[in-house]
């Protein structure tokens, strides 16, 4: 059974990351660049895996962040470097309704990760879902070309 805030979270990061994207595409056309998949092999390009983990802040039987947000981003750095992994975080701001029609805002973590191994990704999905006490997270995944770029002497 999915916990009861996991459809109203998942609408809205999905929401939020269609228009984000839209905005992305946008910007690519506009810029006149080619589609990935229409670039030669030989480009530098790497084809990899992106994903996001999604982790609230409120405790899940109170409802309510217990601590100062710089305290969970002391947990999730030190779950990143125990597990090796780079990684980039970003801090965001929303609400959803329970299924009991209470409406709670929240500020959750969004974990970027580039090229994580499924296995690894599982362990720190499921650590961050037990040190935050949340009924679970979401994690999402993007198939991304990707290219590393030098500033020219």
């Amino acid at each position: 059974m999915p916990p009861k805030n996991a459809g109203a979270l998942m609408h809205h990061i999905l929401t939020e990351r269609m228009r984000r994207q839209g905005a992305l595409y946008e910007a690519l056309n506009a810029a006149a660049v080619p589609r990935p998949d229409a670039e030669p092999e030989d480009s530098g390009n790497v084809r990899m895996t992106e994903t996001r983990i999604y982790v609230g802040l409120n405790d899940g039987e109170t409802r309510k962040q217990e601590y100062e947000t710089g305290h969970y981003l002391v947990i999730l750095k030190e779950i990143c470097r125990e597990n090796h992994v780079a990684f980039s975080v970003d801090i965001e701001e929303g609400g959803y309704y329970h299924e009991d029609g209470e409406y709670t805002e929240e500020t959750s973590l969004a974990l970027l990760l580039m090229g994580a191994e499924a296995d690894v990704v599982q362990k720190i999905a499921e650590e961050l879902c037990a040190r935050f006490h949340q009924e679970s997270v979401l994690v999402t995944e993007d198939r991304i070309v990707g290219r590393s770029i030098s500033a020219k002497p």
